[in-house]
C-alpha cells in the first residue's frame, strides 16, 4: 500500500482548464489501476474517472465524458486528470486512489487515498 499526493488544483473561471496530477509520496509506483473521485461540501464522494494499469482502458462518469481525460505515465509514476470546459458544479476536492478489487465505480474498492486537491470553478 502506498500513499498518494494530488496536485494541480486551483481557482479557474468557468470554461477554463486544469490538469491534476497524482503521484506516490515515496517508493515505487505499483502497476495498479487508478481512479479519480471528487467530493463537494455536503455531497457524497463521486466517481470521476478510471484508468487501467497499462493505460489501455478508461471509464468516465457521465458528467466527465467529453470534458475530462484520465491518463498515466508509469515511467514518471504519475496519473493525470485533464479537465477542460470546467463548470461551477465541478467545484470539489479531487482525490486519487488505487483500485484493488471489484467494480471501478465504488470507492470502497480503492485504497491509498491521497489528501486531495481543491478545484474551484467560478461563474
Amino acid at each position: 500500500q502506498e500513499q498518494l499526493v494530488e496536485s494541480g488544483g486551483g481557482l479557474v473561471q468557468a470554461g477554463g482548464s486544469l490538469r491534476l496530477s497524482c503521484a506516490p509520496s515515496g517508493g515505487t509506483f505499483s502497476r495498479y489501476s487508478m481512479g479519480w473521485f471528487r467530493q463537494a461540501p455536503g455531497k457524497e464522494r463521486e466517481f470521476v474517472a478510471f484508468i487501467s494499469w497499462s493505460g489501455g482502458g478508461t471509464y468516465y462518469a457521465d458528467f466527465a465524458k467529453g470534458r475530462f481525460t484520465i491518463s498515466r505515465d508509469n515511467a514518471k509514476n504519475t496519473v493525470y486528470l485533464q479537465m477542460n470546459s470546467l463548470k461551477p458544479e465541478d467545484t470539489a476536492v479531487y482525490h486519487c486512489a488505487r483500485h484493488y478489487r471489484g467494480q471501478v465505480l465504488l470507492s470502497a474498492n480503492y485504497d491509498s487515498w491521497g489528501q486531495g486537491t481543491q478545484v474551484t470553478v467560478s461563474s
